[in-house]
């Protein structure tokens, strides 16, 4: 009579196969989660430049706005509160509940209209590294990423 089954040599080929895949995965998985949390940037930033370009339709001029919230959220998110809230609000522009990012304004207006201009920058570090990942925008160009891509 013949004994079917695995030998112990195949279940030890088996999990070390599946241990190597999840060595190579996770490393993967947690990249692809920090760039999740991090992708508020950028659609945040638009939602500024949108709103700016608006204000500067209606009142000739861009507006500047001091870092919301006062500080930069880490790991976890934080209520949109605090630093210039007052100024966002007067933009039209407010984030809904609690970010990942610390969103700047800095207008330049010019007498003529013409040169007037505006930085929105925001600013993240998701991964509680200390080395914060930075997104600018301005009247001609939407949000791109200052710094590398790898960093969260």
């Amino acid at each position: 009579m013949r004994n079917k089954g695995f030998t112990l040599i195949e279940l030890m080929i088996v999990v070390a196969i599946i241990g190597i895949l999840a060595a190579i995965a996770i490393p993967n998985f947690l990249a692809m989660q920090l760039r999740a949390k991090r992708a508020e940037l950028p659609s945040n930033l638009d939602g500024i430049r949108t709103a700016e370009k608006a204000y500067h339709a209606e009142w000739d001029g861009f507006t500047s706005a001091a870092a919301t919230p006062g500080t930069a959220a880490a790991r976890t998110p934080v209520n949109f509160s605090a630093g210039g809230l007052a100024a966002f609000e007067n933009l039209g522009w407010v984030a809904d509940g609690k970010v990942r990012g610390q969103y700047t304004t800095t207008a330049t207006n010019s007498a003529s209209n013409a040169d007037d201009d505006f930085v929105a920058s925001a600013t993240s570090d998701v991964d509680g590294d200390g080395t914060p990942a930075n997104y600018n925008c301005n009247r001609a160009e939407k949000a791109g990423m200052v710094t590398a891509n790898n960093v969260y």
